[in-house]
């Protein structure tokens, strides 16, 4: 049974994929580089360490990496944070978990003020044992840093106990590389084959649809959907 749940944050239990690329975009205009929205919103789910070498060179980085990451941050925080919001039924979702003694932590790449709103959003305060920023770790997402840490937090879990909560392939690699298992979320928008072919080992659409299934299979959950009655299967035979 799975006992331990790792969530990823943004795409995941908020709505802010689309903000994160837009303010990603805008940024790299700012510093010369006029990159299409959907070539920069399919690198979302990495931390900056990982997602700027996808479009600058070393020396670029070098001369103004640091200042883009700070400047793509305070545009986010000034113009998108205040926009997103949470997917729906994320709280119920934690509550019950807590009811069901399940223990949980996030694993972001956000940074610490950012997380802390989040979770306000969410009305999760309290509702979970752990959590962990882009300040912990030394490299994010696709590399497991993050969610070594979660796991020491947690108390070091066996990792057949423990479930991975994420909406990009990145999570799901990230988590593979750890032997944990993978819940692929739809809601932050990347699609069903790219999420299995990382590793996924399941697909739900967004957290009101893992409640669901918390709520009708809490043993199998997250990992088997509730299936028929097989003996109407043999009656229609």
């Amino acid at each position: 049974m799975v006992a331990n749940v790792i969530f990823d944050v943004d795409g995941t239990l908020m709505d802010s994929v689309d903000e994160h690329a837009e303010a990603w975009r805008r940024s790299f205009i700012e510093f010369g580089r006029d990159i299409p929205f959907a070539h920069v919103r399919s690198q979302i789910g990495k931390g900056a360490d990982q997602l700027l070498p996808v479009f600058f060179n070393d020396e670029e980085l070098e001369r103004f990496g640091k200042d883009l990451e700070e400047y793509r941050s305070a545009l986010y925080k000034r113009e998108f944070l205040p926009k997103v919001r949470p997917f729906p039924r994320v709280k119920e979702l934690f509550q019950l978990l807590r009811k069901r003694d399940r223990k949980v932590a996030l694993a972001s790449s956000a940074k610490d003020d950012e997380l802390k709103r989040y979770v306000e959003l969410c009305g999760i305060d309290g509702l979970f044992e752990a959590k962990t920023t882009a300040d912990e770790s030394d490299k994010s997402k696709p590399h497991p840093d993050i969610f070594e840490v979660a796991m020491a937090k947690l108390g070091k879990p066996d990792p057949a106990t423990v479930a991975v909560v994420g909406d990009t392939p990145y999570d799901a690699i990230a988590a593979s590389k750890l032997r944990l298992g993978t819940v692929g979320m739809l809601c932050g928008g990347f699609g069903k084959d790219n999420l299995l072919t990382a590793g996924c080992r399941t697909l739900v659409k967004d957290p009101a649809e893992l409640l669901r299934r918390l709520e009708q299979d809490p043993e199998g959950w997250p990992w088997d959907a509730p299936s028929r009655d097989s003996s109407k299967d043999e009656e229609s035979r």
